[in-house]
């Protein structure tokens, strides 16, 4: 059972790469007509919660868009980790691990952008994914002791209780 649970948190992580390059593969067209589309349906429903609220769609658009970077990559950074626990990692050299991995996804995502038409690579994209990463991560170790610390109560004789 454990080889099938490290197998499918590894594949989590190739599906959810594969996504990742998929979306930045999208000329810049597309990609911007996708986020403006989540953005129409963001704006409606503030509008909805609070009528007359003025927002300037140009920038929230940018805002969605750099969002989608934070959160794409805080999901790889919990994916990752993840992957590294199933494995029987130490929790330090899995963070460790998981942070370099994602780190250097996010700048061969950058340097792939390049060659997509009218789209670039920017540091400061990967500076986004990277803070993504470190949350995602920093949320997933956490947790990790939380339950390590869970467990070891668990497993102490009641007279020491």
């Amino acid at each position: 059972m454990g080889s099938l649970k490290k197998l499918f948190s590894w594949l989590l992580v190739i599906m959810w790469m594969a996504m990742i390059f998929n979306l930045s593969g999208k000329p810049a067209a597309v990609s911007n007509e996708m986020s403006t589309g989540v953005t129409a349906m963001v704006i409606k429903v503030i509008e909805r919660l609070a009528p007359g609220v003025d927002i300037d769609v140009v920038a929230f658009n940018q805002v969605v868009r750099k969002g989608a970077h934070l959160f794409v990559y805080l999901i790889l950074g919990i994916l990752v980790l993840n992957g590294f626990r199933s494995s029987g990692a130490h929790k330090i050299k899995g963070v460790y691990w998981a942070l370099l991995i994602c780190v250097l996804y996010a700048i061969s995502d950058e340097i792939h952008q390049v060659f997509v038409p009218g789209r670039g690579g920017q540091l400061r994209d990967v500076i986004i994914d990277s803070v993504g990463a470190v949350i995602g991560i920093g949320a997933y170790a956490r947790l990790w002791r939380i339950r390590d610390d869970a467990d070891r109560q668990e497993q102490l004789p009641s007279s020491v209780i």
